[in-house]
C-alpha cells in the first residue's frame, strides 16, 4: 500500500486578466521544476490597483506534490 505523503510549497501567481489565470500562471511556472504535483489550494486573493482600476490579480497558491521514492 502506498503512503499518501505530500510536500507543500507556496507561490504567488499574478495576472492582469483574472484569478484563474493567476492560478494557472503559478502552476505552470512550478511545473518547470516541481515533479509529481497532485493538488493546489488557494489561500489568499488580492489585487494591485493602478489608476483606480484593477491592475492585476495576485493569488497565493499552495501546491502539494509527492516525493520521489
Amino acid at each position: 500500500m502506498n503512503d499518501h505523503i505530500y510536500k507543500k510549497i507556496e507561490l504567488v501567481g499574478s495576472s492582469p486578466t483574472g484569478i484563474e489565470d493567476a492560478v494557472n500562471n503559478a502552476v505552470s511556472r512550478a511545473a518547470k521544476t516541481v515533479r509529481n504535483m497532485r493538488w493546489f489550494e488557494v489561500s489568499d486573493i488580492r489585487g494591485h490597483i493602478e489608476d483606480n482600476k484593477i491592475g492585476h490579480w495576485q493569488v497565493t497558491v499552495k501546491i502539494g506534490f509527492t516525493l520521489d521514492a
